[in-house]
């Protein structure tokens, strides 16, 4: 209902009784006179404004009492202007020039200013109008005769193409206003023919960007002369398809609105790809861009609610309030409608989110099957849609009658087929031949206006005798507040949560298209998807607009917004979202809103100090440096009692530091190659180093020597990690072997006792490893890109993906195991879901990122640059860069409470940092 808010307002300002909603669809509203109906019976003139538009002309008298009057052209037999000795022989001593308008029938709209169904009176009849401006009816007579010829030809076809030219033509002869500008020192950047969309009608006009505002000025000045947005104000903008085109663009000035505050159509797809690039380009350093992934990942963490994040989904797909084609689309959730109490406890309550509402119904799925496959392709399962602006104002008639009364051509739907009761409406959607309809996000809202006829309509009497009055509710609900609160509940539930994903792998995911979508029973027809219909190759006029009214009408299938199995949210640890603000439904959170780490998170940081410490992590310090090697230093490792410093290099020692004496206690070179990597093993007895000679070492840090050299690669040893008694290696020559090895053993095994347990093949050289938690997941990067994840209780790979363009330089499992953080060459950050394999982040930086350390939604960062960057993942974007070393940061390390950093980096210095909290 935000849209309906929204020209509500718009209402308001003109004070005028006439809307857009009174014309056809796909018709324009050009210019209004001032002007007096002189019936022919009367002496009385009645003063109002004349509106002439493409299809029709409309009176709308100042007595508000007065119906308005709409008289379609084609219903015109004779417009002229009277002359002079008729004029005198009419109105016996009146002088001034009037026009006539002979018809067949008119109707009449908002007597006594009650919305209802359109009267129309028919038979021939004549009426007289006489213009304040008499200079101005010879104009007027001569638009009119024009437009009632493009009205009366016979092909739909040649009707629009020939208004199309006389709309064209009037906005060519007509520019931007300059002297709407706020200031006098803007600049204009562009000036371009648009039109403003509004549900179910278009505004043609101009419009004018420049180096402050946005501008559209209405051919008609309807609602006002210029509609201005201050680009200083927007805060989300869109491109948008309309029709199916890829010509719209839509511009928000708030975060917790469903409805934006413009929506334009373009006639070239390239004015509104200059206008977006104007605009973006402006909010570049002020707002952060979503994208489907990065929601994603603020929905798996329980940072935003089920219902905020539907509205997200829907947004990026195309979905929105001005276009009841193209509608927010919300799921049916609950399928008891007759208990007493709703229990959200119990599966049975519950819908099958995993099925499109049309297979829910077994019998009159196989019935639809038994159709679908004796049907000549194009085949489709569904011949209606689960969204359409017919299913949005079926819901929503009672606080947006004249929408209806426009669809319906001035009449409202038969009294049984209107929305006269929930259960009953849910019980046609799983038992009617063609009713498959979803819900809208009002049933999650707090305004339950919709389903109260407030407005005393007189929408019908049913077969049984009863009026259509109120939406009758579920037994479990005591009043339409409280059949949207548990609504809401029902919304944010552990059930829903659990099975939401599934949902949406069906409206914006996987099963949408293709094959899965076959197997899923989840096929609509063709003109409802997006690149199925080319408009621009069909040459026939009146099959083109027969498809685009197709197209409007039918429904059209969201933007497909994941082409994998979307993962599930993280149900056991979600956050309680609060619904006591009254506009909370329809938030959608700020996407440059850094969330913060002293909230619960779905790792549940229990220690107080970490969770602290990460949310400081912005204030880091440099303590203390040195710089102890002569070459890049490619590893550090930090003993249990944290005293002890070990460092390794590509000058090929390994040097230890001691942070009580802040010198080099040792430095050890076992051989002339460079050294990649380290671990200490527990109890603090041996740090393990890899080397680009194919060995790994083991050092005894109690006898200062090397205890076991294990030559266990054909290439240089990349990386090594060590867990519980496992001892990973990954090597240039494209494998990640896993040995059995138990530190207290170290000092008596022999070389022959190192047991391998695994190895695992990849078409690279692998540059990078991590281990999670529990030692049962690896995760691998290679040179050329592409990150693995493994099981290496089984030695099977789970899940593989070209990530990166270039080597990846580091990853590592979240705290949770839940996702996978890759940096690159490419100075990408990529998050990866670990149960499904999805890619579901992607942060560009500019840079090469070298190493990391996160806790799963904040990242710690070393680049190229020599930088430490502080990225927040919930909101997409850098939120501090700490400048340390001259070149670029090789090496990270982080302890627990992460009240000690330490990085490593090719200008040969280790940095000790500290937090200022």
């Amino acid at each position: 209902m935000a849209f309906r808010k929204k020209t509500e307002e718009q209402q308001h300002f003109s004070k005028e009784r006439f809307s857009l909603l009174l014309l056809d669809l796909e018709e324009y509203f050009f210019e209004q006179h001032i002007a007096h109906h002189i019936p022919k019976e009367s002496e009385r003139t009645i003063r109002g404004s004349l509106k002439i538009c493409s299809k029709s002309v409309i009176f709308e008298p100042d007595e508000i009492a007065i119906p308005i009057f709409k008289i379609a052209l084609r219903d015109c037999t004779k417009i002229e202007e009277l002359e002079e000795r008729e004029n005198e022989i009419i109105f016996r001593n009146y002088t001034h020039r009037r026009l006539s308008v002979t018809f067949k029938q008119v109707y009449f709209i908002k007597e006594q200013n009650i919305v209802a169904p359109y009267r129309i009176q028919r038979g021939e009849n004549r009426y007289f109008f006489q213009l304040e401006d008499s200079r101005k009816v010879d104009d007027v007579v001569q638009t009119l005769l024009q437009l009632q010829r493009a009205s009366c030809l016979e092909k739909l076809g040649d009707q629009t193409a020939m208004i199309t030219a006389i709309l064209q033509s009037r906005l060519a002869r007509t520019s931007f206003d300059k002297k709407s500008f706020q200031s006098v020192i803007e600049t204009s950047n562009m000036e371009c023919e648009a039109e403003m969309v509004t549900p179910l009608v278009t505004n043609p006009g101009h419009l004018c960007i420049t180096d402050k505002c946005l501008y559209f000025q209405p051919l008609n000045a309807y609602p006002k002369p210029v509609v201005q947005i201050s680009l200083s104000a927007v805060r989300r903008i869109y491109k948008r398809r309309h029709g199916l085109i890829p010509v719209g663009l839509e511009v928000f000035c708030t975060e917790n609105d469903m409805c934006s505050d413009i929506y334009l159509k373009f006639y070239y797809p390239k004015d509104r790809d200059v206008v977006y690039f104007y605009i973006a380009a402006y909010l570049e350093n002020h707002i952060t861009e979503q994208t489907a992934d990065s929601y994603m990942l603020q929905w798996q963490m329980g940072h935003i609610s089920n219902n905020q994040y539907l509205l997200h989904l829907n947004s990026l797909a195309d979905r929105s309030c001005n276009d009841l084609s193209q509608y927010p689309v919300f799921p049916w959730l609950l399928q008891d409608y007759t208990s007493l109490e709703l229990d959200l406890t119990i599966p049975e309550t519950f819908r099958d989110l995993s099925k499109p509402v049309g297979a829910l119904n077994k019998e009159r799925l196989e019935r639809l099957l038994k159709r679908y496959h004796d049907m000549p392709e194009p085949k489709f399962i569904y011949g209606s849609h689960y969204s359409s602006p017919g299913y949005v104002l079926f819901y929503l008639v009672r606080v947006a009658p004249e929408y209806m009364l426009c669809i319906q051509n001035g009449k409202f739907d038969h009294a049984d087929r209107m929305f006269n009761s929930v259960g009953e409406t849910w019980r046609n959607c799983l038992e009617g031949v063609t009713d498959f309809k979803e819900l809208i996000p009002e049933f999650y809202g707090n305004d339950c206006g919709f389903l109260v006829n407030s407005l005393k309509l007189e929408l019908g009497k049913r077969q049984g005798g009863n009026l259509v009055d109120d939406v009758e509710l579920p037994s479990w609900a005591s009043d339409p507040a409280d059949f949207l609160q548990k609504s809401r509940e029902a919304l944010e539930s552990h059930y829903v949560s659990e099975h939401l994903h599934e949902w949406i792998d069906l409206i914006f995911g996987y099963k949408q298209k293709g094959s899965e979508a076959v197997a899923a029973n989840n096929v609509f027809h063709p003109v409802t998807y997006e690149g199925e219909v080319d408009l621009n190759s069909i040459q026939d006029p009146d099959q083109k607009i027969a498809l685009l009214t197709q197209i409007l009408e039918f429904g059209q299938t969201p933007t497909q917004l994941f082409t994998k199995p979307h993962p599930k949210r993280i149900a056991s640890k979600l956050r309680n979202f609060s619904w006591s603000s009254s506009r909370h439904t329809s938030m959608v959170e700020s996407p440059s809103k850094v969330v913060s780490l002293s909230e619960e998170s779905f790792e549940d940081l229990t220690e107080e100090s970490k969770t602290l410490a990460w949310s400081s992590i912005t204030k880091l310090q440099i303590e203390t440096g040195h710089k102890s090697h002569k070459e890049a230093v490619t590893g550090i490792a930090v003993s249990s009692n944290g005293s002890s410093v070990f460092t390794t290099s590509q000058d090929s020692t390994l040097k230890m530091f001691s942070r009580d004496q802040k010198s080099i206690q040792r430095s050890f070179s076992f051989s002339n190659m460079a050294l990649s990597s380290c671990v200490v093993l527990p109890e603090d007895t041996t740090v393990i180093c890899s080397s680009w000679d194919n060995n790994v070492y083991f050092y005894s840090i109690a006898f200062g020597r090397t205890q076991h050299t294990l030559m266990g690669h054909d290439d240089a040893v990349s990386k090594v990690r060590w867990q519980n008694d496992r001892l990973c290696t990954a090597s240039w020559d494209s494998t990640v072997k896993v040995w059995s090895c138990v530190p207290a053993n170290v000092s008596v095994t022999k070389k022959n006792d190192f047991q391998l347990l695994a190895e695992l093949e990849h078409d690279a050289g692998v540059n990078t490893i991590n281990l999670n938690s529990e030692n049962s997941l690896l995760v691998s990067g290679t040179k050329e890109g592409t990150v693995s994840i493994w099981d290496i209780t089984t030695s099977s790979i789970l899940h593989q993906l070209h990530c990166h363009c270039g080597t990846v330089h580091d990853a590592a499992f979240s705290p949770d195991s839940r996702h996978v953080l890759t940096t690159g060459e490419d100075g990408c950050l990529k998050v990866i879901d670990v149960q499904t394999g999805m890619l579901i982040s992607s942060l560009p930086s500019g840079k090469a990122q070298r190493c990391f350390c996160w806790n799963g939604h904040t990242v710690l960062s070393g680049n190229d640059s020599g930088e430490l960057l502080v990225w927040d993942l919930l909101g997409g974007r850098i939120i501090e860069r700490i400048p340390g070393h001259s070149d670029a940061v090789t090496c990270i390390w982080m302890n627990e409470p992460c009240n000690t950093i330490i990085t490593g980096a090719a200008d040969r210095q280790v940095l000790f940092w500290k937090l200022q909290y």
